[in-house]
């Protein structure tokens, strides 16, 4: 048996460019006790992604030259020597961009799937990682009250749509920012947005303030450069920033000469309580959200909107279109029927 697999060829200067991937194909090994063979069916392409292909420290090692891809996958076991896994069952895996993954049967990163919750492709959108972040980062770390207003960017992407919503059912007011009025219109007219503001458009500082007329409790920060500048003079005495990710400085050539989010708060005469999270710190939570993310599905008050390519091969050009905004929901790639 056969395993396709995209890994990491060359370090990119700004955007990743084709030769930065090399897609290989090579034997699926032979399992050892307590590990499974797991057939790939979705792929989830991440934005934090693109931070592990530089050679800098970081809150996780970078890639090394000749890595699998980072990014997590949901599958079927096709082959088990574990006694708690089952041909036949579904999981989420973070293992790489790969056809087939072979996984220890304790590796923390795998997860049993409970298909009630959501379909195989929710599970890396809605009710997974970005859920999860969008469920603890608000919660934990935003720490929302009824009544406040939260702005969130990107918010027609996977994370800052589930936040929005998921500050509507705590009570505030929601405001996105995205880009174009298709995206703004989608916030507003199926999200369920108090407002969402076109960055692009001319006047989105003027726009911005009209809708947040009381200013701003809490900004969800998922994008940085302008639109943090815009939205930092906003901030009322005792706002909460969670930093997600600042996709802005994703590209540049070097990003530790970037002025990022934590410069542009810092300079403020009153600077917000603000730190950069990473989902993994409730990690011993997991469940708890995604039973919560999958009930709001099921009622109808957290939607949801998914991007899909075809196939492996398409990975690397889809990446760069998320990297630049061109999706429209969660970017997914899918690599097999199951």
């Amino acid at each position: 048996m056969k395993n396709q697999r995209i890994v990491f060829n060359k370090r990119p200067v700004g955007e990743p460019s084709d030769e930065c991937f090399r897609l290989e194909e090579v034997d699926v090994p032979e399992l050892s006790e307590g590990q499974l063979l797991i057939k790939v069916g979705w792929l989830s392409l991440d934005p934090y992604m693109r931070g592990r292909m530089n050679d800098v420290k970081s809150y996780v090692e970078p890639l090394q030259i000749g890595d699998v891809m980072t990014g997590e996958s949901t599958g079927v076991v096709v082959k088990s020597s574990s006694p708690h896994f089952n041909p036949g069952d579904y999981v989420a895996v973070h293992k790489g961009w790969q056809s087939y993954i072979v996984c220890d049967d304790n590796d923390p990163r795998l997860m049993k799937l409970d298909l009630t919750n959501g379909t195989l492709s929710a599970h890396l959108g809605v009710v997974g990682m970005p859920g999860r972040t969008a469920y603890f980062g608000l919660n934990e770390v935003g720490k929302p009250q009824a009544g406040e207003t939260l702005v969130v960017a990107a918010a027609s992407g996977a994370v800052g749509s589930a936040v929005g919503q998921i500050a509507k059912i705590s009570g505030l007011r929601a405001v996105g920012i995205a880009g174009g009025e298709l995206k703004c219109a989608y916030v507003r007219d199926e999200l369920g947005f108090d407002d969402c503001i076109d960055y692009k458009a001319v006047g989105f500082d003027e726009r911005l303030r009209q809708a947040c007329p009381e200013g701003i409790d809490v900004y969800f920060e998922n994008v940085g450069g302008a639109v943090t500048k815009a939205v930092a003079p906003m901030l009322n005495v005792g706002a909460r920033v969670p930093i997600c990710g600042y996709i802005s400085n994703y590209n540049d050539e070097d990003i530790t000469k970037a002025e990022t989010p934590f410069h542009i708060l810092k300079s403020l005469d009153n600077v917000p309580e603000h730190r950069f999270f990473v989902v993994y710190e409730w990690q011993d939570r997991y469940e708890e959200a995604t039973k919560q993310l999958g009930e709001w599905v099921k009622q109808g008050v957290l939607k949801y909107k998914e991007c899909v390519g075809e196939g492996l091969s398409q990975a690397p050009s889809l990446f760069r279109g998320m990297l630049k905004g061109k999706n429209f929901g969660k970017q997914l790639v899918k690599i097999a029927d199951l």
